[in-house]
């Protein structure tokens, strides 16, 4: 299933901006990079709640927020691709 993965870190402290990079290079681990804070993750339900409680355990919440949009296994028909911007293959190799 696929999960996009959106994160807002406030980072006007040296901590904020820590823990951006921790969030950041915990979403690499297991998706892809789509936008600067937007990642797509193909996961199982079981996968995708140890990456959600992971990144929860980074944040804080109240300066900073996550956002998990669950568009399943039929998301190849929900999403459309405009820009400049390369588009790649979910359940394929991830590039490095």
């Amino acid at each position: 299933m696929l999960t996009v993965i959106t994160y807002d870190v406030n980072t006007e402290d040296p901590a904020g901006r820590k823990r951006l990079r921790r969030v950041a290079r915990h979403c690499v681990n297991y998706g892809q990079r789509v936008q600067n804070s937007v990642f797509e993750c193909v996961a199982d339900a079981a996968t995708m709640a140890r990456i959600k409680a992971e990144l929860v355990e980074l944040i804080d919440p109240s300066k900073d927020s996550l956002r998990f949009y669950c568009l399943g296994n039929g998301y190849r028909a929900k999403i459309e691709h405009v820009g400049a911007k390369q588009t790649y293959e979910a359940e394929g190799f991830l590039a490095l």
